[in-house]
C-alpha cells in the first residue's frame, strides 16, 4: 500500500487512525448516516427562518427578479459543494475549510479561513436566536389572544433575556451530542417542509384575489437575473441569496461522526442543496404572486415587514387557524437550527485547537458525550455576548449582520473552493472528471463568490447599504464585516506567538496528493 493509500483510507479506520499529519479528535464515530447527515444540512440552513428574514430584503434589492437571484445564489454554492465533496474524500477532517486550506495554502491563510467560518457561525447563531425569540412571543400572543403578550418582544430587556435563555438551552443540547435529539430534528425538518408546502399551495390558490390587491401575475422574467435594474442591486441580492444557502456544509463538519466519512457527507450536502433550492424557488414565486414584490401594503419589500415576512403573511394567506402553523414553523426552524449550527463552529474550533492553532483547552472532548464541550460552551457565550452588544448598539442589528454574514460566507467558501483546485492541481489532467470536479467547478464557484465579496466590500462602505445606519459616516455593515475580519487578524498574530510550531507549518503541513504519493 502506498503512502497515498494510507492517507486516503486512514480516517475511515476509527478514532485512532490518522496519517500524514491528520489527527483524530475522539468524536463519536459512525453515529450519523446519510439521511441524518442531510437532515443536519437542511436543519442548519433553517429554510423557513431564512425565507422569513430574507424574502423581503431580497425583493427590496432586486424587485420581481427575486426568484432569479435565488437561482443565481444556488449556482456558486453548488459548484463549491463539489469542491467540498472532493476535499472530504481525500481528507475527512472535522476542521473542513480550516484543515483543507492549511494543506493547500499554508497556516495563515488556513487560520483566517477557519476564523471566517467561526465568526459567520456566531453571527448566524445570534440571528437565529433573535428570530426564535420574536416568534416565541408572537406565537405566545397568538395562543393567548393577547396583543400585550406579543408586544413583549418589543421590550428590549425581555427580548434579550429570552434570547439568552434560548441560546443557553441550545448550547446544553449541543453539548450532549448530535444524537441526543435525533428524532426531534427529523420531526422539525419535516414540519418546516410540510408547512412551506401548505403555504405555497394556499398562496397559489389566493393569488389574484380581491382581498390581496398587490398580487402579481407570474412572469418568466422573474427567472431572468439580467433583468435586475443594476449590478449593485444584483450583488446585494446575491449576497442575501448566498446567505440563504449557508449551512449545508455542516454535513461536512460532522464527517468524523458520519458512517462512510469520506463519501456520505458530500452526498448529504448535495441532497440538502436540492431540497433547499426547490423550497426557495417555490416559496419565492408563490409569495410574489400572492402579494407582489412592491413596498406598499403586504408587498414583500415593505420596510415595515420585510425583515419578518411570514409574520405579515401568515393570516392573509393561510387564515387565522392555519396561520398559526407558520409561526410554529418559523420558531421550529430557528430553534432546530440554533442547535445544529453549533456543529460547525464547535468542530472547527476543536480541529484548530487539535492542530495547535488555538489554545489546547479547546481540544478537549467530553468523555461521555464525545462532543467538543468547551468549544460548544464558548460558542454559546460568544453568541450571547455578540447578540446583546449588537442589539444595544443598533436597532437594525438583524438586517445589518445578515448583510455582513454574506461577506463572511463568500470569504471562507471562496478560499475553500480555490484550495480544492490548488490542492489537486497535479490531478487535473488525469481525467475529464478530475478536471471538472476538482478544478473547473471549484474555480468558477470560488471566482463567483470572490467577485461578490469584492463588490459587496465596496458597496457596503455606503451607509445606504443594509439598514442605512452608519458609524462615523461609514456603513455599519462595513464596520461589522471588516471589523470582525480584522479582529481575526489580531487574534491570529497573538496565536502565532503562543503557538509558533503551527504557524511555521510543522503541525499541519502543506501538500498535494502527488507530493504525498512520491514522499
Amino acid at each position: 500500500m502506498t503512502q497515498l493509500d494510507v492517507r486516503l483510507e486512514a480516517p475511515e479506520l476509527g478514532d485512532g487512525a490518522s496519517a500524514e499529519g491528520m489527527r483524530a479528535k475522539g468524536l463519536n464515530g459512525n453515529s450519523v448516516g446519510l439521511m441524518g447527515s442531510a437532515v443536519i444540512g437542511v436543519s442548519t440552513v433553517a429554510p423557513v427562518y431564512c425565507l422569513t428574514s430574507t424574502l423581503g430584503s431580497t425583493a427590496g434589492e432586486v424587485g420581481p427578479q427575486m426568484p432569479a437571484v435565488f437561482l443565481a445564489g444556488f449556482l456558486p454554492m453548488l459548484l463549491v459543494a463539489f469542491a467540498y465533496r472532493e476535499l472530504n474524500k481525500a481528507m475527512p477532517d472535522c476542521g473542513t475549510s480550516f484543515t483543507w486550506t492549511v494543506r493547500a495554502f499554508g497556516p495563515r491563510v488556513g487560520w483566517m479561513c477557519g476564523w471566517g467560518l467561526v465568526i459567520a457561525t456566531i453571527i448566524v447563531l445570534s440571528n437565529l436566536a433573535g428570530v426564535a425569540t420574536s416568534y416565541f412571543w408572537l406565537l405566545a400572543g397568538e395562543i393567548t389572544g393577547s396583543a400585550s403578550v406579543a408586544e413583549l418582544d418589543g421590550n428590549k430587556f425581555v427580548h434579550i433575556v429570552t434570547c439568552l435563555v434560548l441560546i443557553a438551552i441550545a448550547t446544553v443540547i449541543s453539548y450532549r451530542g448530535m444524537t441526543a435529539t435525533k428524532g426531534l430534528q427529523y420531526a422539525l425538518v419535516a414540519l418546516q417542509l410540510l408547512v412551506l408546502a401548505v403555504f405555497v399551495t394556499m398562496a397559489f390558490s389566493k393569488a389574484g384575489s380581491a382581498d390581496l390587491p398587490t398580487s402579481a401575475d407570474f412572469s418568466w422574467s422573474w427567472l431572468n437575473p439580467f433583468a435586475v435594474q443594476s449590478f449593485a442591486a444584483f450583488t446585494a441580492g446575491l449576497s442575501l441569496s448566498i446567505f440563504m444557502y449557508w449551512g449545508w456544509d455542516a454535513c461536512l463538519t460532522a464527517n468524523e461522526e458520519t458512517s462512510g466519512s469520506s463519501r456520505t457527507p458530500g452526498r448529504a450536502a448535495l441532497v440538502a442543496m436540492i431540497v433547499l433550492v426547490g423550497s426557495y424557488l417555490a416559496t419565492g414565486v408563490a409569495a410574489q404572486m400572492v402579494v407582489g414584490s412592491g413596498d406598499q401594503g403586504l408587498g414583500l419589500a415593505n420596510p415595515d415587514t420585510s425583515d419578518n415576512v411570514f409574520a405579515a403573511l401568515a393570516g392573509p394567506v393561510m387564515g387565522p387557524s392555519l396561520g398559526v402553523l407558520l409561526f410554529v414553523a418559523v420558531l421550529a426552524s430557528a430553534a432546530a437550527s440554533l442547535q445544529t449550527t453549533f456543529i460547525p463552529v464547535a468542530r472547527t474550533v476543536l480541529a484548530m485547537s487539535t492542530y495547535e492553532a488555538l489554545p489546547a483547552s479547546y481540544a478537549r472532548v467530553h468523555p461521555r458525550f464525545r462532543t467538543p464541550g468547551r468549544a460548544t460552551v464558548t460558542a454559546g457565550v460568544a453568541t450571547g455576548v455578540f447578540y446583546t452588544v449588537m442589539t444595544l448598539v443598533s436597532e437594525h442589528v438583524l438586517v445589518d449582520t445578515i448583510y455582513a454574514l454574506g461577506l463572511m460566507i463568500c470569504f471562507y467558501y471562496a478560499l475553500t473552493a480555490f484550495a480544492c483546485a490548488w490542492y489537486f492541481r497535479a490531478d487535473l489532467l488525469k481525467s475529464g472528471r478530475d478536471l471538472m470536479f476538482k478544478g473547473l467547478f471549484p474555480l468558477v464557484g470560488g471566482g463567483l463568490l470572490a467577485a461578490v465579496f469584492v463588490k459587496t466590500l465596496a458597496d457596503m462602505w455606503n451607509p445606504a447599504y443594509g439598514s442605512g445606519s452608519s458609524v462615523l459616516g461609514v456603513g455599519s455593515v462595513f464596520v461589522i464585516g471588516v471589523g470582525l475580519l480584522a479582529l481575526g487578524v489580531v487574534i491570529m498574530c497573538v496565536m502565532s506567538r503562543r503557538s509558533p510550531a503551527f504557524f511555521r507549518g510543522e503541525v499541519l503541513t502543506r501538500s498535494t496528493p502527488a507530493l504525498i504519493a512520491e514522499g
